[in-house]
Parts: C-alpha cells; sequence; structure tokens
C-alpha cells in the first residue's frame, strides 16, 4: 500500500487557517488559504521554519488546484535560482518545505495585519493585501525580455 504524500500546516495557526475557511472567510478550503498564505509570504521575503504542525493536507488537493502545483515549483525556483534540479522529481519534498515556510510566514504577516486592524474582516484583509500587491507590481520597474535575457546569461 502506497503512503499517500500530505504537507504540513503550521499548528500556529490553525485558528487562523479555520477563520480563512469559515463561513465569513475568503476561502472554501485549507489548501486555498494556504496556497495564498505561500504566495503572501513570499511576497513579504517571510520565510518561517515551524515544527508543531496540525492536520496535513494531501498534496493530491494542491496538485488538482489550478496552478497549485505551478505555485510551489515557482516559489521554489525563485528561492533557490542557482539551482534549477530543484525542480526534479526528486526534490518535491525540499520544494513543500519551502512552499510550507513560506505559507507560515504569510500567515504569520496576515495574522499581524489582523492584529494591527483590530477587525475581524478576513474578506477585507485578504482582498486588501491583494490590491496592495497588484497595485506594487503594477507600479514597480517593468523589465522588457531582452533584459532577463542578458541578465540570465544563457549560453544557447
Amino acid at each position: 500500500m502506497a503512503v499517500e504524500e500530505r504537507f504540513r500546516r503550521p499548528a500556529e495557526h490553525e485558528k487562523l487557517l479555520t477563520d480563512l475557511t469559515g463561513k465569513d472567510g475568503p476561502f472554501r478550503a485549507m489548501v486555498d488559504a494556504m496556497m495564498f498564505a505561500a504566495a503572501l509570504g513570499k511576497s513579504k521575503g517571510r520565510r518561517v521554519p515551524f515544527d508543531k504542525t496540525g492536520e496535513p493536507i494531501r498534496l493530491a488537493l494542491l496538485e488538482n488546484r489550478t496552478y497549485g502545483d505551478v505555485l510551489v515549483n515557482l516559489i521554489a525556483a525563485a528561492e533557490v535560482s542557482e539551482d534549477a534540479k530543484i525542480l526534479g522529481d526528486d526534490r518535491l519534498k525540499e520544494r513543500m518545505l519551502i512552499f510550507e515556510e513560506y505559507a507560515n510566514g504569510g500567515l504569520h504577516y496576515l495574522q499581524g495585519e489582523l492584529n494591527a486592524s483590530g477587525r475581524r474582516d478576513f474578506v477585507s484583509t485578504v482582498s486588501n493585501l491583494m490590491m496592495d500587491a497588484l497595485t506594487t507590481s503594477s507600479a514597480s520597474e517593468e523589465v522588457s525580455v531582452s533584459d532577463m535575457l542578458e541578465d540570465a546569461q544563457l549560453d544557447w
């Protein structure tokens, strides 16, 4: 019998994850909240290791989400940009660890935003963070494809 692969969620944020996926929360499932948190953590540069875990989530749920596996791969590739082999099948556990730690960092950041606002309006807080990300990225300096290729120093 094959062991089903799972990824961890930080026990410290179980209540927050439950609230984010509850009837007043912006997400339908824990896996969606973890995907958002990982992207948020990466965008804020917050990778936070953790030991205590809540109930793990089946990896298949992440892989079945639109772009779920792509998100994991992009975060790992950005984190270990000098090692293209990070995307190899044999390095899945390493990619998942990076994803989990950025999700934990994103949950820390989100909890801080909620604490600072003094409200428990999860939908508004998540919406504001998304709008901030969109306006920040559009206001940042544009990079052309030729600049990216030059920076990559690819030897074709």
